[in-house]
């Protein structure tokens, strides 16, 4: 395993991370224990959580394989997330003191430890103020329940403006972001990665498969069927079929990962897992796996190290295609100078 620290910070995790929606829906407890079992034989340390997967249980057997295992537990790095609904009441939802306080210690005792390695705000929540959510997470690390705490799905905005209230304030400042990050959703570079570079935050991309499209499994004109994630929901999320079916951009570049995954001998999914572990500001790529197979070859991608000529080809033909200033061609020109100066 390629070892890499947790953004800022001196703690150490490896480049790949096991992801756990899964557990407790399309994992039962036995196959998710496998799951973790390979992953930590592999060399692996770090387990992605959330208190909303599975409505807690993915965190329960989560907890259940850490107690029976404690020799791995004393290596695992634990992340989990807080901030979308558990309950029906209005104060069981955001990033308020209230719901976080106990979303924190119900994550505790489902996990069953005494303090979280990374605790994750999951989505930004527009109701409460920043400094509130902010002064919750300092306090937090000074009472040992969480070790360092990051973001999920934030703009570039609200890291700016959170990295430097809690500068300003005196408050421990985040150390990760995580969010959606592959060959088929650059658009974080528009000025998402730039703002966590700013900040001296890490990346934790997930859905580096893009929901399945770059492990080839999909086809051109052909409806998804069987037990993939889009032949039993191929409307699900930002993966969802017809949308990105109908982008010739989509085609372009699962072309150029099957090509060269052929040329390597290497699957696809190795190949687009090692562009995602090579961008600047990743510190581990989430793994998605459904089972040991698909585990095992996501893991494959530690071997993969893509030529410049190869990173090339998959960075232009994936470039992100924003429409017009500022993001487009002109801008991204204007925010660059020659040092020498000239017209």
């Amino acid at each position: 395993m390629d070892y890499r620290k947790l953004g800022p910070s001196g703690t150490v995790v490896t480049a790949y991370c096991l992801g756990t929606m899964t557990f407790g829906a399309e994992a039962d407890e036995a196959a998710s224990h496998k799951l973790l079992d390979d992953y930590f034989a592999w060399g692996g340390n770090f387990i992605d959580t959330a208190d909303v997967y599975s409505a807690g249980k993915s965190e329960e057997i989560i907890g259940r394989w850490l107690k029976a295992r404690p020799t791995e537990a004393r290596q695992a790095i634990v992340a989990t997330k807080g901030r979308f609904p558990m309950g029906n009441g209005p104060n069981e939802i955001g990033l308020s003191r209230r719901h976080l306080g106990q979303a924190l210690d119900d994550s505790l005792r489902r996990l069953g430890l005494e303090q979280i390695d990374l605790y994750q705000m999951h989505a930004w929540d527009a109701l409460t103020p920043i400094e509130e959510t902010l002064r919750f997470l300092d306090d937090a690390i000074s009472s040992g329940k969480i070790g360092y705490y990051g973001f999920s799905n934030y703009v570039g905005w609200h890291i700016a403006k959170a990295s430097e209230i809690a500068k300003a304030r005196g408050y421990t400042r985040p150390v990760t972001l995580q969010p959606q990050y592959s060959l088929l959703a650059r658009d974080i570079e528009l000025e998402i990665v730039a703002a966590c570079q700013d900040a001296g935050m890490g990346l934790l991309p997930w859905s580096p498969l893009g929901g399945g499209w770059l492990t080839g499994k999909y086809k051109r004109d052909e409806m998804p069927t069987g037990a993939t994630r889009l032949g039993e929901n191929p409307n699900r999320g930002s993966e969802s079929y017809a949308p990105r079916n109908a982008q010739e951009r989509t085609w372009a570049i699962i072309a150029a990962v099957e090509d060269i995954a052929k040329v390597r001998g290497v699957s696809m999914a190795q190949v687009a897992l090692a562009w995602t572990a090579a961008q600047p500001a990743v510190t581990s790529v989430i793994l998605g796996a459904r089972t040991p197979e698909q585990l095992a070859d996501n893991l494959g991608a530690m071997k993969v190290a893509l030529s410049s000529e190869e990173m090339a080809k998959l960075n232009e033909v994936s470039a992100p295609q924003p429409l017009d200033y500022p993001y487009g061609k002109g801008g991204i020109a204007q925010r660059h100078r020659k040092i020498e100066g000239g017209r």
